[in-house]
């Protein structure tokens, strides 16, 4: 039974990979079919990382105090509706809206995924919550090489079609298999995720907005919205009774090194490296067929190191597979950035980036855990929304310097560059976190000044 409730999880960790990596194989198609400006149709990545930032507190809150499994199911429900809908949309504004319907549902995948893994293996979470690391980038072979056959055989349309199936199968699954579980104390701070949605998308906005001449006087009004936004969040979030931010928690150290280094990770793995396809495009006029071969290297990595590091996470602890891991992913980001002409260098970067990414996945997603075990869900909403915020961001920041240099190869190498050099700058972060898993009965103290250890 539990190796069932494990398998259906992972199909809608997988769905969501498939969501995020077939798009950015048909986005240079979908910018040519509705002559819409890269600015504009870069909002298709961007607004599924927005959804996904609002969403994932939301939901790993949601999933701690009510059920998972009614949580789990409606999130499912939701991404394959959205999905269906974007198979018919006739204008640029639909599809963005759609996407952004859909990463409402695909945004809650993980943290109530996690949560169900943590207690259906609470003697293994740490290998576990792992190995379902690894089944993400299974999503993401399969996003772009099918979705690639699929865009050149069918048009971009059809990408989404993958999703229904898979959706429609994984709520079969889950309605049989979960329990509902016990409602736990608690409430969810509506207001709170929504100010934090304000803030995000008031600063996307605005810098959108700055690569249009005639509007970057609004993209500065936008800018203090989304400060102002801030400060209401955080009177907000001092004042509510179970935030969705919980700000003492989140002055701590260890909580601001993690989510700062998970806001740089973001920006790198998923918004800058889903931008890959349409660089290659670019760069080597690859098609979409290409564009999903040039991604699987990159996803095997991925899967290869995933396992091997959950495997020997106890072992190895989570402080150098986290500096080897970043050190490797900046590097690889600079030798994108150089373009290279031998097609053969370009896979084996794909790869040596997979392999990078596959050791500091499940190690970040374990060492952010290892602060509040109890609170498994909540916490991996908390990542997520920080990830996909440094995600949303760099990619609204990768299209506009595009379209300010005008050569799309070269504005893709600096966007490379930039985030390569932030990744660098965010390493010391690392040794503020935990540096290995907690014996069973050590735990951190949340209550105590500087998150001492207790023993319980």
């Amino acid at each position: 039974m539990r190796i069932l409730i494990f398998l259906t999880t992972s199909i809608a960790l997988m769905l969501s990979g498939i969501g995020a990596t077939s798009i950015s194989v048909a986005f240079p198609f979908i910018t040519s079919y509705f002559g819409a400006p890269i600015t504009v149709a870069g909002w298709t990545i961007s607004v599924y990382q927005l959804g996904y930032t609002v969403t994932m507190p939301i939901v790993g809150k949601i999933s701690d105090v009510l059920s998972r499994k009614f949580t789990f199911i409606a999130c499912l429900a939701l991404f394959t509706f959205a999905s269906a809908a974007c198979l018919f949309v006739d204008s640029i504004g639909l599809l963005i809206f759609f996407r952004f319907i859909q990463a409402l549902g695909g945004g809650g995948f993980m943290p109530s995924s996690v949560g169900i893994i943590s207690e259906t293996y609470p003697e293994s979470r740490q290998k576990m919550i792992g190995l379902f690391s690894s089944i993400l980038p299974i999503g993401h072979i399969v996003g772009p090489n099918l979705g690639g056959w699929l865009v050149d055989s069918f048009g971009w349309r059809s990408v989404f079609m993958i999703n229904i199936p898979l959706g429609l199968a994984a709520i079969v699954l889950s309605f049989f298999l979960l329990k509902s579980g016990e409602r736990k104390s608690g409430s969810i701070d509506f207001l709170g995720a929504g100010l934090v949605g304000g803030v995000v998308a008031l600063l996307m906005l605005g810098l959108t907005l700055l690569s249009y001449e005639s509007m970057a006087r609004w993209a500065w009004v936008l800018f203090v919205g989304s400060a102002v936004f801030a400060v209401l969040l955080f009177r907000h979030e001092e004042r509510a009774i179970d935030p969705i931010l919980d700000l003492e928690i989140l002055k701590r150290k260890p909580f601001v090194a993690a989510n700062v280094y998970n806001l740089i990770y973001g920006g790198a793995v998923t918004g800058v490296f889903s931008l890959i396809p349409a660089f290659a495009t670019a760069a080597y006029q690859m098609s979409a067929s290409d564009c999903g071969l040039l991604l699987l290297p990159r996803s095997i990595g991925v899967i290869a190191a995933s396992f091997i590091t959950s495997m020997y996470i106890m072992q190895w602890g989570y402080r150098w597979p986290l500096i080897i891991g970043s050190g490797v992913t900046a590097a690889s980001l600079f030798f994108l950035s150089m373009a290279p002409a031998n097609i053969f260098l370009l896979y084996i970067v794909m790869l040596i980036a997979g392999l990078a990414v596959g050791v500091i996945s499940p190690t970040s997603n374990n060492a952010c855990i290892e602060l509040l075990p109890q609170k498994a869900a909540t916490i991996t909403g908390v990542r997520g929304m920080f990830r996909q915020i440094g995600g949303a961001v760099s990619v609204t920041l990768a299209t506009l310097v595009v379209e300010i240099v005008g050569d799309p190869v070269r504005g893709y190498a600096l966007a490379f560059i930039g985030i390569g050099v932030a990744f660098i700058a965010t390493m010391p972060l690392i040794f503020m976190m935990p540096s290995r898993p907690q014996n069973p009965r050590v735990r951190y103290c949340i209550d105590c000044q500087g998150l001492k250890e207790k023993d319980i």
